[in-house]
């Protein structure tokens, strides 16, 4: 038995590398000013969907994403490494939207796909660190839902069953849910696989209308025509029925003040020998500012 299977992915500024530029004046984050790349967790959740994909024959999966026109390139990321469909939620009045507007909109999104059976995407996004949109939108979905997700242990498609082993606070959780359901990974589950070549030369081509200019628009027609597939579906905020005042600044009630990179520092640094005197003197005044002890 096959299943329908959605992934939800984002193209993040890299966070490893802000600097003074990373916000703009609205308080939203620059992203012209930081290299985007696919949110690792997402990558991790993609993962746990092909392997669902591999063990069921027949089974899709349709990866979702929100942004700006050059967040399709996380879709062709996807489709590179075995997905088979994707879809890019783009429109100017969706931007600056908090992880509410944002589970507003993919919920949305997700209701436009149709049929699904699971929902998966990565715990949190490095560009924000909430852990909330996976979440919102289960509750928006009314679905149940599984956090914090290690490994799919197993699917019974027929009793519509899931289990699911899950890295909590203390240890590990194995729990056992229905279909459909939202599932949220961690960092720390299977990483995802690398790119297929074959796939990449397939899909090398795959964009939404929104990146190809005038020229390339009559010559991506003619090559659409005979592969169909290229055409990455994308869609505006009215497309998916979003009501104005629930996406992008306006259905944000939350606003980022700002984002810094900061460095820890030594203010001194020692050099000790081996010598008994130095050890001692040093444990003594790291248990002095109760460092230790």
């Amino acid at each position: 038995m096959s299943l329908k299977i959605v992934v939800l992915a984002k193209q993040v500024p890299d966070t490893r590398n802000v600097g003074p530029d990373a916000m703009t004046p609205e308080g939203t984050v620059n992203r012209a000013a930081l290299p985007a790349v696919f949110n690792p967790d997402d990558l991790n959740a993609l993962e746990q969907a092909l392997l669902l994909k591999e063990k069921f024959p027949g089974s899709t999966i349709s990866v979702v994403t929100m942004g700006l026109p050059k967040s399709a390139e996380v879709i062709r990321e996807a489709l590179y490494r075995g997905a088979d469909r994707g879809y890019v939620v783009t429109d100017r009045p969706l931007g600056g939207a908090d992880t509410l507007a944002t589970s507003y909109t993919l919920s949305q999104a997700i209701k436009k796909i149709g049929e699904f059976d699971i929902i998966i995407g990565g715990r949190q996004a490095i560009d924000g660190d909430t852990a909330q949109v996976g979440p919102q939108i289960a509750e928006k979905l009314g679905l149940t839902q599984v956090t914090y997700a290690e490994e799919i242990v197993s699917l019974d498609p027929e009793k519509r069953r899931i289990v699911i082993k899950r890295h909590i606070d203390g240890g590990v959780e194995t729990v056992e849910g229905p279909l459909p359901l939202v599932v949220t990974v961690n960092g720390s589950a299977a990483p995802c696989r690398p790119r297929n070549a074959k796939l990449v030369m397939k899909y090398k081509n795959a964009t939404v209308v929104a990146e190809r200019t005038a020229e390339q628009a009559a010559a991506f027609e003619a090559l659409a025509g005979r592969k169909p597939y290229l055409d990455i579906t994308q869609w505006g905020a009215a497309d998916i029925d979003c009501d104005p005042q629930q996406i992008g600044k306006a259905g944000s009630p939350t606003n980022v003040k700002a984002v810094k990179n900061i460095v820890f520092k030594a203010k001194e640094s020692r050099t000790l020998t081996a010598a008994d005197e130095e050890i001692d003197q040093l444990v003594k005044e790291l248990i002095a500012e109760k460092i230790i002890g």
